[in-house]
């Protein structure tokens, strides 16, 4: 089968699509034929070398968490899913032609592939960092890079349970950030006044690590109420860099509710081959993502 890989870190040019021998069920596991793979900044981030405890790596490594395809083969004790089953969830090395699944749910009606595979890890992180920093209904929670996929499942999430949100992100999506509820404004010079002028915040997120965890505290007026996903220098300010994620068959389930209800909706920015997986990191690492990107395979 085909496989993204890389033999040492770096650069998106460490990547290369290789030959490589077929994953297989294990016991509590499903293998799918893989038809698309959700691209997130976790995936950069490992490929570099970063320091993430989370997602220790042993050379030479796969590339990616997320996917959606059709079962193909299930594992021994796996109940409730069967060979032909259309799929997504997380596992690992997933920019592949086949992939070994850990969490996974049915895919909702209407699903694409593509879409669905934009939303494992997405929604898992949306969930978990809206929970840790304790924002409640009523309240204001601030997103600062809030129109990438984490951010878009955050600010519908959020809405959905009654949370005034308020959004940063580039000039080309402030209407973007409003279409899905959010007050928005725009990054750069200036940006901590014009989120004054919207109102007081209660808690803060910072999904891209853009150097602006101390403008947040002073924002929120404390670290606890600040959530990084991005800034791994964020402890120094006594804010929690979130990192490990919590329970993936939960947020998958929660996931199919929203979207089956049409509270949730991420849309696939561009679509990439197998081939074209460091041209996908490079884009990704760029910032200024409107929703998701993803490979097809």
């Amino acid at each position: 089968m085909k496989k993204v890989s890389f033999e040492e870190f770096g650069g998106p040019d460490v990547l290369r699509l290789v030959d490589a021998e077929e994953p297989h069920a294990g016991p509590g596991r499903i293998r799918i034929a893989v038809r698309a793979a959700g691209v997130n900044p976790v995936d950069w981030r490992v490929r570099e070398g970063q320091v993430l405890g989370a997602h220790p790596v042993v050379l030479p490594a796969g590339v990616g968490l997320d996917a959606a395809g059709v079962v193909d083969e299930v594992g021994e004790g796996v109940t409730g899913v069967e060979v032909g089953d259309r799929v997504f969830g997380e596992g690992v090395d997933t920019y592949a032609e086949f992939a070994v699944l850990g969490a996974w749910a049915r895919m909702p009606e209407g699903l694409t592939f593509e879409e669905a595979a934009g939303y494992p890890s997405v929604v898992e992180t949306a969930l978990r960092i809206i929970r840790e920093v304790g924002v409640l209904r009523g309240q204001t929670l601030l997103v600062s890079g809030a129109s990438g996929g984490v951010g878009s499942a955050v600010l519908q999430i959020a809405r959905e349970r009654g949370i005034r949100v308020v959004g940063t992100a580039g000039a080309a999506n402030q209407d973007y950030l409003r279409d899905l509820g959010a007050l928005a404004t725009t990054y750069g010079e200036g940006w901590v006044e014009r989120v004054r002028r919207l109102g007081d915040v209660d808690a803060a997120l910072d999904l891209a690590g853009s150097g602006v965890i101390r403008e947040l505290v002073e924002l929120t007026g404390s670290p606890e109420r600040v959530v990084t996903i991005a800034d791994l220098g964020a402890p120094e300010f006594g804010v929690r860099f979130s990192g490990v994620a919590g329970s993936v068959p939960a947020a998958l389930a929660e996931a199919v509710d929203l979207i089956s209800r049409g509270k949730l909706h991420i849309p696939v920015e561009k679509s990439y081959s197998l081939a074209e997986a460091a041209a996908a990191h490079s884009d990704s690492q760029a910032g200024h993502t409107r929703g998701r990107r993803v490979i097809v395979v």
